[in-house]
């Protein structure tokens, strides 16, 4: 988890040192200095493997092995040697859908220019403008409405969304696995839908040979099938294991096969986003399922082992009165989740004295320090006998000079 350190001067390079898992905005842990990444909840990884491998291990002593003196020995031991293989398959599978990059954009470090004022409003002497919350871009012919994104500071491209879990805006988001510990998107969802495919083939497979087991008990002791159920209580259990898991794992992969066949996301699904208009994605299935297995999937846009660069300064802004986030003066509850970015916000209406063209830039962790001493100085206005508090932390030039202004 990335933990928010006090600002330094930009003489001093402090973050040169670092590389760029190592001050990592987003809620991933990574693994192996940066060569694998993973969501906030990975731990449940663990359990998804043993939910895999110990059942096969089951089947592999109680029930695969009794099949070899059965069958002949190639018979008997390809039993047990496809058991083995699919679970490793499906182990590795699982692996390339969790430990990579799913399409995370990278976050910038200033928010976008926002766009100019019309000016009709010439009585007022200073303008706040704000970023507009949704755009209107073509695409292929297409228009599509793009979000802006206050955590990231970025209009996210069409089919992107931010994950609250991760904290992080995805390329074609499909939706968060708590199974695989990982966003399942653009570049990782290819593989998330040949491991789930996968284990429903292994699931039938230990079923179907439990079931030839048991037939063989009774057919060799000539006993009721009843009776040679008793006989193996291990294939009893792993029977109503895997058919338990087959109708979960089976018909996720049909839910999938819809999607692929549609060129639909689990998340553009849930919000009947094609359901009063043409989905403008849709190839046809053959098209469909061609973008999906045998295109190549992009390059990831992060370089997690890289050394993290040292920040341009914030660009000068043209309009007066600095700029406000599309989600300035909204509900909480409008505002989507993940944090919220503020940045260079210039209190114009409380003094008449500062003119149109002074405003103050504040770096997104130089923020909280910020908040504080102002909110410190609205206290003290009525509160005279408190004495304020004074942070450690040194304030940007910029606002020494505005509150040498005011007072």
């Amino acid at each position: 988890m990335y933990v928010v350190t006090p600002p330094q001067r930009s003489g001093l390079g402090s973050n040169s040192d670092l590389r760029v898992y190592q001050a990592w905005k987003g809620s991933n842990i990574f693994c192996l200095k940066g060569r694998f990444i993973f969501g906030p909840d990975a731990r449940s990884l663990g359990l998804t493997i043993s939910l895999i491998v110990v059942p096969v291990i089951i089947f592999c002593i109680f029930v695969a092995s009794k099949l070899v003196k059965d069958f002949s020995d190639t018979w008997g031991l390809s039993i047990v040697s496809v058991a083995v293989v699919f679970t490793i398959y499906d182990i590795i599978l699982l692996m390339l859908t969790s430990g990579r990059d799913p399409g995370i954009i990278p976050r910038n470090s200033h928010p976008p220019e926002p766009e100019a004022l019309d000016g009709n409003n010439s009585g007022t002497t200073s303008q706040t403008p704000r970023l507009p919350r949704v755009k209107e871009i073509e695409v292929n012919g297409n228009i599509f409405k793009v979000k802006y994104c206050d955590t990231c500071m970025l209009y996210r491209p069409p089919r992107c969304s931010h994950c609250s879990i991760c904290n992080n805006c995805v390329e074609r988001f499909d939706h968060h696995c708590p199974w695989v510990g990982q966003c399942i998107a653009q570049r990782n969802y290819r593989f998330f839908f040949m491991f789930v495919f996968s284990t429903t083939l292994l699931c039938v497979y230990v079923l179907a040979f439990c079931c030839v087991y048991i037939r063989k008990i009774k057919e060799s002791e000539d006993i009721t099938i009843w009776k040679a159920m008793l006989k193996t209580p291990a294939s009893i259990a792993l029977i109503i294991y895997t058919f338990i898991c087959m109708w979960f794992v089976g018909g996720l992969t049909g839910f999938h096969l819809y999607l692929i066949s549609t060129n639909q996301t689990t998340y553009e699904n849930f919000r009947y986003s094609y359901d009063r208009r043409t989905n403008p994605h849709n190839k046809g299935v053959v098209d469909n399922f061609k973008e999906i297995f045998c295109s190549a999937i992009p390059p990831s846009k992060n370089s997690f082992r890289a050394m993290v660069p040292r920040e341009a300064p914030m660009p000068p802004r043209s309009a007066a009165g600095g700029f406000m986030s599309p989600n300035m003066g909204r509900g909480n509850d409008e505002i989507e989740m993940g944090r919220k970015g503020v940045w260079a916000m210039a209190e114009h209406g409380d003094d008449k004295n500062v003119s149109d063209n002074e405003r103050f830039h504040v770096n997104d962790d130089e923020l909280g320090d910020i908040r504080t001493t102002r909110d410190d100085d609205v206290e003290q206005r009525g509160r005279p006998n408190i004495h304020p508090r004074h942070s450690s932390w040194e304030m940007s030039p910029e606002v020494m000079a505005l509150a040498s202004r005011r007072s």
